[in-house]
This record gives C-alpha cells, sequence and structure tokens, in this order.
C-alpha cells in the first residue's frame, strides 16, 4: 500500500493570507498542506513572470494547486511552469468572458488607474462594488482577512484580476462556485461543480462543504 501524502498548496484570494484557509479541514493522514504568500510584484512584472515566481514555491512533485478568487487566477498561470496531479480554482473564473459586465466596464474605463487601490479594502463603498450588497457583518468578515495592504502589489493585483487575457479555459481544471457568488456569478460561469448557497467568501463561510469538494476532486482518477 502506497501510504505517501499527496501535497496541497493553497494560493489565497487577493490581499487574503493564510488565515482565509483557517475552515478547510482535509485528513491529516492523506493531505500535507501548504500556504503561499503573496510575493511583492517587481516593477513592470507581468502575470506570467509573477506566476513563475509563485511556482517556485511548489518544491513538491505532482501535487494539487488550489487557487482561490484571483488566487485562482495566479494558479492558473502558475500550471504553465509545474506538473500539476490536480488543479483547483474557488470562487474564481476561468477564462475573461467570465468576468462580470461591471468589471468589463472598469477594465475599459481603466479604473484601477482612477481610483486609489487601498480603497478597496477600507471604504464599504467600493467593497459593495466589488463584492456586491454586504452587510455590516460581512464587511467585517471581509476586513479582517485582508492583511496585503502593500500599494504596489494591490495596484498590481486588480489591474491583473481586471485585464487578465485568458480566452479558453485550461483542460483540466476543476471549478468549485458557489451559486449565490455576487462578484462572478455563476450565470457567467461554465462547468462547475456547485456549492449550494456559496457566496464569494464560502471559504470561510461553508469550509466543511468545499473541503468534502476538494477531497471529492482529488479522488477522482
Amino acid at each position: 500500500m502506497n501510504n505517501k501524502k499527496t501535497h496541497i498548496y493553497f494560493v489565497p484570494g487577493l490581499a487574503a493570507d493564510k488565515e482565509i484557509f483557517e475552515n478547510i479541514s482535509l485528513p491529516e493522514n492523506l493531505y500535507t498542506l501548504h500556504i503561499i504568500s503573496w510575493l511583492i510584484p517587481i516593477k513592470k512584472e507581468t502575470i506570467a513572470q509573477y506566476a513563475k515566481r509563485m511556482a517556485g514555491f511548489v518544491t513538491e512533485k505532482n501535487a494539487v494547486l488550489v487557487g482561490v478568487s484571483f488566487g485562482g487566477v495566479v494558479a492558473q498561470e502558475m500550471n504553465s511552469f509545474l506538473k500539476l496531479k490536480k488543479l483547483i480554482i474557488i470562487s474564481s473564473i476561468k477564462t475573461k468572458h467570465e468576468l462580470p459586465t461591471k468589471f468589463k466596464i472598469a477594465k475599459n474605463l481603466r479604473f484601477y488607474k482612477l481610483i486609489p487601490t487601498r480603497l478597496f479594502l477600507t471604504s464599504k463603498n467600493y467593497s459593495r462594488f466589488a463584492l456586491g450588497p454586504i452587510s455590516k457583518k460581512g464587511f467585517k468578515l471581509y476586513q479582517d482577512y485582508l492583511h496585503i495592504r502593500d500599494k504596489r502589489y494591490l495596484d498590481w493585483a486588480i489591474k491583473n484580476m481586471l485585464c487578465w487575457k485568458q480566452d479558453i479555459p485550461l483542460p483540466g481544471v476543476y471549478h468549485i462556485h458557489g451559486d449565490n457568488d455576487l462578484v462572478f456569478p455563476i450565470k457567467n460561469i461554465n462547468n462547475v461543480i456547485t456549492v449550494q448557497g456559496g457566496s464569494h467568501i464560502m471559504l470561510l463561510t461553508k469550509g466543511p462543504q468545499v473541503s468534502r469538494k476538494i477531497v471529492d476532486i482529488i479522488s477522482y482518477n
């Protein structure tokens, strides 16, 4: 019997860190978990160049890579530099066509150049633009898990989220998505594994359900 554990590497959502995964629970006898923290972008660094640096943290062979929201976009870019067992994205998109209309408009208007990006972390009005209608409790939860506040990172990440050029889905990517995601509405998303009642922050609110989906995907032949 092969008792070797599967190594799973997680890339958090935009501006988030390892705390975002605190409600993800996977069998310790089967899996070893690694959280990849965000790097500060180098001046004029492309998303592919950045992804290559991030891929350097995946040191185990035949690993599983899981990316959340913008982390899902970066994980798909990292895939070019890795030989993975499975690639999973959560609450994310597979192509630029799955972005909602408001984000496409923001891209065309270069909204990310007009508005100070730090406002997305501190202003409820701008958070509402990104997250949709949000309660005071939900906004506090959102705030509590956003720790990466470096301006270079925020400017770069928001621009690359809005301007991602991926035209067709990567083959073999598994996509877990909530049917109540107001950031990336499921009506725009194709070929997903649905979490009933899952919002964009379902990693926090529905950790057990998401954990089971991850285990199921890794178990697929």
